[in-house]
């Protein structure tokens, strides 16, 4: 359906380009064929004119808010027409400087192990034809540097394109203190990466909250549904900033634990203090929130909760449901 979409937004934008004068509705409906397949000819005979008008003025909306500049223009004998002007669509001459080319060059080598490769590198080829100097090299100023954004899920595109199209998916999620995956009906929001980790902001329908997964607990494929969003998307997705709430970033008490020496390293990069019990364990003193239970369980038995009670106790309750299975 979006490729669908994408082409027939393709289409109408060539016809609106490619004419010195201005098309009636009837005109381009008669001239795109995915009206025609949709609609039949533009003759005013048929039944299918207001659903027709209605898909023309989104798809004339969607061109807008992509930057195409649509005229409306009244002929003589009062009928309307509409034209895209190609002196008001022309790109201004693109200028940049080596830090600019070199902030490019590196944003298009992060995604070289996703596959948004083949766009980014694209991307630069589209510059270059489009006035970028031959002689600013977007690789060359920091050609030592290898940033990386590993994604290695099977969930990150179809995620991805979700976010992008709002489509509503449907994947099996396991949560780290469950033994089985269970369904999810999720309306995406956004993914970002977070401490190594990919992350999807969305909202949960089932719960009706916004909720927060990790891709690698992705099981199975996603699934697009049809329909339309329940719930507003927020002007800003704050996806870091809810992680870190749920994982026990965002703290106002302290918790001392247990951990054997040789494990629980990001517990140690976290900690306030450590100290040496002997016996291959160490006592520490970490930040204390929301979410550090499923943490600490998430380090099995190389971590024994000493206070506060309340934390223990969500920590054993954790690891006797995973027992059960």
């Amino acid at each position: 359906m979006a490729i669908a979409k994408a082409e027939r937004l393709m289409n109408l934008a060539l016809c609106l380009l490619g004419t010195r004068r201005p098309l009636s509705k009837r005109e381009l409906r008669d001239s795109i064929e995915a009206y025609v397949e949709a609609f039949g000819p533009g003759n005013g005979a048929g039944g299918n004119d207001d659903s027709f008008n209605r898909m023309f003025e989104r798809d004339k909306d969607d061109l807008r808010e992509l930057g195409l500049v649509i005229e409306t223009v009244e002929s003589l004998d009062g009928e309307i027409g509409y034209l895209a002007r190609r002196d008001s669509n022309r790109l201004p001459p693109i200028t940049l400087d080596a830090e600019e080319a070199a902030a490019l060059g590196l944003a298009a080598k992060v995604w070289q192990q996703a596959r948004l490769a083949g766009a980014a590198s694209g991307a630069l080829q589209k510059l270059r034809a489009a006035g970028l100097p031959e002689d600013v090299d977007p690789y060359g100023p920091h050609g030592a540097l290898e940033p990386r954004i590993p994604v290695h899920e099977a969930a990150f595109e179809p995620l991805m394109l979700a976010c992008r199209d709002r489509r509503p998916v449907v994947f099996d999620y396991r949560k780290a203190t469950a033994a089985h995956p269970e369904q999810r009906h999720v309306e995406p929001w956004a993914l970002e990466c977070w401490r190594g980790h990919w992350y999807l902001a969305g909202w949960d329908r089932d719960r009706g909250a916004e909720r927060v997964f990790r891709l690698s607990r992705i099981t199975g494929k996603v699934r697009s549904r049809g329909g339309r969003y329940t719930a507003d998307v927020p002007d800003v997705v704050t996806v870091r900033e809810t992680v870190a709430s749920w994982a026990g970033e965002i703290a106002d008490r302290s918790a001392r634990i247990r951990l054997r020496s040789d494990a629980g390293y990001p517990l140690r990069a976290k900690a306030a203090s450590v100290r040496e019990l002997g016996d291959g364990w160490d006592e520490l003193e970490i930040p204390y929130g929301h979410g550090l239970d499923a943490w600490l369980v998430e380090f099995g038995p190389d971590v024994v909760v000493l206070e506060p009670a309340e934390l223990r106790a969500d920590v054993v309750d954790r690891l006797r449901a995973v027992a059960k299975g």
